[in-house]
């Protein structure tokens, strides 16, 4: 018997943001008959830290709210702040203190908009919260509810989503997940929403476009400290370095080489899998299996700095004025100072104020008990590059916990460690000291505190912590 459902009677809140994306979401639930209302949330007060200076969120709540009179749906507004504040923003500031990159939107959608606003929206009566995420929502027989990407090739935002649970995935609603972003903003101007031009938002979820620093010295306190260049001749000699492109090529099937740094190319604006098979690794799956865990552990280390800089005395100019400077070092060399190590994230290339190279200087690795920043020239300077990472197991996280990985099993997936990153193809080797992620490539800019996330074809599975 087929069950024809009354949407008239299912009650949807959208989280309706004064963006085009939220907008159009909410229309589109209006015209499909369900009972809907808009809810804005506040969830940051001090426009001092934000590069215009100015209350955005004010002219977002006025914008949101002209868009719910337009479409003729209740509105409502709700202070979240200091939940955002306690849940998000505290959670920032602790893994920046310890040299670790967080990634605040996946935190604000778990603890925020798909928990805290979740609940007030229950208690306004609402059987679903909706917004205008670019990602697809389905059901398997049993009852198991799956995020998928993204139709829009370059728009696919599942990375946000990462750390739903499948409680939070029963109450959700993605209505545009199935639209590109210039048909959203198609739909947007034909239905004459005063939002159809608005610009996208850019920065931290729900505080704006900051500068890092300034934001994070709210609470961090600025320490000046070396900033050291890198040198090849560094890891010609360093043991953990050398050990792990051995192992590397040691687990390579015959024939195959292996690339040892990113070759660099713009980033590519496909996010999704596109449809594409997840092709073989070039390495041997027996021997990759065979692996113990201390060589995965291995495997996963990040390369640590050790430098040391001896001074010496010489005499300079007419007077011959006794000086003092550091003598030569193979490894490396001190180029500047910084504000604190905690400001900087693996991987940065802007506000190191390092001049006199001919090719882009990067963050290589941050010491925060040492207050030492290293960095290295050039995009395929080896400490950029890793290949393995592991997620620790109190921080690996099953969307799909009928396909969760037990201990022993291994299994080919997409990864990627940042939002805009195209798919990576690895291989996933659960063990009891936690989940490792071995990428057929080298991956770029690997740090600790960032989420990995993998995906079966279109689906995405879980996602963790990068632990070191």
């Amino acid at each position: 018997m087929r069950v024809i459902m009354d949407k008239s009677k299912i009650k949807v809140c959208v989280g309706l943001s004064g963006g085009v994306d939220s907008s159009v979401a909410a229309y589109l639930l209006k015209q499909e008959g369900y009972d809907v209302f808009a809810m804005f949330m506040q969830n940051w007060h001090d426009a001092d830290t934000t590069l215009h200076g100015d209350c955005e969120w004010e002219e977002d709540r006025f914008v949101a709210e002209m868009v719910a009179r337009k479409i003729g749906i209740p509105f409502y507004f709700v202070d979240l702040s200091g939940q955002y504040r306690q849940r998000v923003v505290d959670y920032m500031f602790d893994e920046y203190a310890k040299g670790r990159t967080p990634n605040p939107d996946v935190l604000c959608n778990r603890e925020i908009k798909f928990d805290a606003f979740l609940q007030v929206a229950l208690k306004y009566g609402a059987d679903y919260v909706a917004t205008g995420h670019y990602c697809r929502k389905e059901v398997t027989p049993e009852g198991v509810y799956r995020i998928l990407e993204g139709t829009d090739p370059n728009k696919d935002q599942t990375y946000f989503l990462c750390q739903l649970s499948q409680a939070q995935l029963a109450r959700t609603m993605f209505p545009i997940g199935h639209l590109t972003k210039p048909e959203v903003r198609a739909i947007a101007k034909e239905a004459d929403l005063p939002s159809a031009e608005k610009k996208d938002s850019q920065g931290i979820c729900f505080v704006g476009k900051v500068d890092l620093p300034t934001f994070l010295k709210q609470k961090l306190t600025s320490v000046e400290g070396d900033i050291v260049e890198v040198y090849d001749a560094y890891y010609e000699n360093n043991p953990l370095y050398r050990w792990q492109q051995e192992k590397l090529t040691g687990l390579l099937k015959p024939g195959e080489t292996l690339e040892r740094t990113v070759q660099y190319a713009p980033e590519e604006k496909i996010l999704t899998s596109d449809g594409k098979p997840l092709g073989e690794s070039p390495f041997d799956a027996e021997k990759v299996q065979a692996l113990a865990d201390t060589e995965l552990d291995h495997l996963s280390l990040p390369i640590g700095y050790e430098i040391t800089f001896e001074t010496e005395t010489y005499r300079s100019g007419k007077k011959h004025i006794k000086k003092t400077r550091y003598k030569e070092n193979p490894a490396g060399r001190i180029v500047g100072r910084h504000e604190g190590a905690q400001f900087y994230t693996i991987g940065q290339r802007k506000g190191l104020g390092i001049g006199g190279h001919s090719e882009p200087v990067f963050v290589i690795a941050t010491d925060t008990e040492a207050n030492r920043v290293y960095v290295g020239e050039g995009h395929s300077h080896k400490g950029l590059s890793r290949f393995c990472l592991r997620v620790n197991p109190e921080e690996i996280h099953w969307i799909r916990e009928d396909l969760a990985m037990q201990p022993g099993q291994m299994r080919r997936c997409r990864v990627r460690i940042r939002y805009r990153q195209p798919l990576q193809s690895a291989t996933l080797l659960m063990r009891e000291a936690g989940l490792y992620i071995l990428f057929d490539a080298p991956q770029r800019g690997i740090s600790p505190g960032q989420f990995a996330v993998w995906y079966d074809g279109v689906e995405m599975l879980g996602s963790g912590v990068i632990s070191q």
